[in-house]
């Protein structure tokens, strides 16, 4: 007899986490608690009250946080410039740390003896769920099924439905979707089906957040973005809490063609992946942030904070948001935050985002010193000729010794 009594499982309402739930049941003879996160998906997380219910689910958690997702762990990563390998704006890793933390602290407040989740044992998602739960709870156990069944399809899933009793659309569940998807705020993602073909383009029907750049209108969308502290606040001079500053940029750059990807990543499990994102609010986040950075930033803070976050953002992709060297970093970010304020002005057209203005009275820039005009003195350009030769000291040295930099 298993000593765990009540798990905490994190529940999606789909074919998976319904299985999931009939069989930690069945197999753990445990009482389940389903705790359903509405991080801005898309879809309505409240029909999966009916499903928990069905399935005799005494304790359902229905929750919206998105607020806290966009405010707590899209932002402060954001502030970062964080990109993973050049392209991937890490919108599926950023969330995992916030589902991990509320299934943690709804085991404490439930009693439970266990967390559960529906990661597969091939992707990124069980590692950072894993990680995540284990940081905030050493000694928490978790019950990973995908690891310890047998069932390996969806037609598996499908036969233990019906062998069990359990209600699913069929209309629905038997026409196989082409796709892997993960949904929320800050992106959507798709993989599997055609997409595991490297060389084979995505289907144009595929993406459901944006039209092709092709299709965007013929005409420039302009967009004025206030920041304070490296944070969006306002949008075109109104207001908006962070969660509303994501969808409103989500609408217009997805209407633009803006932020569609396509890429082959490297998993932290150790295999190659190739999926295709949708994440235009983050793109024209990512572009704006840099953009007032570039006027209120000293020049070595701007550059540290290059060469940390690629560190930075494998951390997150990696699942450990809740690591001291994670914290660390974020410290040092958020302090290089403290006069990146003002505005920035973005032009959108057919799939890009260019900046076309930046302001900000914390602004480094300082016209008198680099026009091209007469600047009355504020610089004397004879100055630099000791910079040069102080600079190619060691160089001249080397040289004058006989070195022959010409060397292969």
């Amino acid at each position: 007899m298993s000593d765990i009594k009540k798990v905490v499982l994190a529940y999606s309402g789909g074919l998976d986490t319904s299985v999931i739930v009939r069989w930690l049941q069945d197999e753990y003879n445990a009482e389940v608690v389903t705790f359903t996160a509405d991080l801005g998906q898309g879809e309505e997380v409240e029909p999966a009250r009916a499903k928990a219910e069905a399935l005799g689910v005494k304790e359902i958690y229905i929750e919206d946080l998105r607020e806290e997702f966009v405010r707590d762990f899209v932002f402060p990563m954001f502030r970062a410039n964080t990109i993973y390998e050049g392209e991937y704006l890490l919108g599926t890793s950023i969330a995992r740390p916030l589902i991990a933390k509320r299934l943690i602290e709804i085991a404490n407040e439930t009693n439970a003896d266990a967390i559960s989740h529906g990661a597969t044992g091939k992707g990124n998602d069980q590692v950072r769920f894993e990680l995540g739960a284990y940081a905030l709870k050493p000694g928490v156990h978790v019950i990973a099924p995908w690891r310890e069944w047998d069932l390996g399809s969806r037609e598996s899933l499908m036969k233990y439905c019906e062998d069990h009793g359990i209600e699913v659309d069929y209309a629905k569940s038997k026409k196989k979707s082409p796709y892997s998807m993960d949904a929320n705020l800050l992106h959507i993602s798709y993989e599997g089906g055609i997409l595991e073909d490297p060389w084979a383009e995505a289907e144009h029907d595929m993406w459901r957040w944006s039209v092709s750049p092709e299709e965007a209108p013929d005409e420039a969308t302009y967009l004025e973005l206030s920041y304070e502290k490296g944070d969006i606040v306002a949008i075109n001079g109104e207001a908006m809490s962070p969660a509303t500053v994501l969808e409103y940029l989500n609408k217009v750059g997805g209407a633009n063609g803006v932020g569609r990807l396509d890429i082959v990543e490297n998993r932290f499990v150790g295999m190659k992946s190739r999926g295709c994102y949708e994440t235009p609010g983050g793109t024209i986040m990512m572009k704006a942030h840099r953009a007032i950075e570039s006027i209120t930033l000293d020049r070595e803070a701007a550059h540290l904070k290059d060469e940390l976050m690629p560190k930075y953002a494998k951390v997150i992709y990696n699942g450990f948001w809740w690591s001291e060297e994670r914290k660390m970093m974020q410290e040092m970010i958020d302090f290089s935050q403290r006069d990146v304020n003002g505005d920035v002005r973005l032009k959108l057209y057919k799939g890009s985002v260019d900046v076309v203005g930046r302001r900000s009275e914390n602004s480094l820039f300082d016209e008198s010193i680099a026009t091209f005009e007469d600047d009355a003195g504020s610089y004397d350009q004879k100055d630099a000729a000791g910079f040069i030769k102080l600079n190619a000291l060691r160089m001249r040295i080397a040289a004058s010794k006989g070195r022959n930099l010409l060397d292969d």
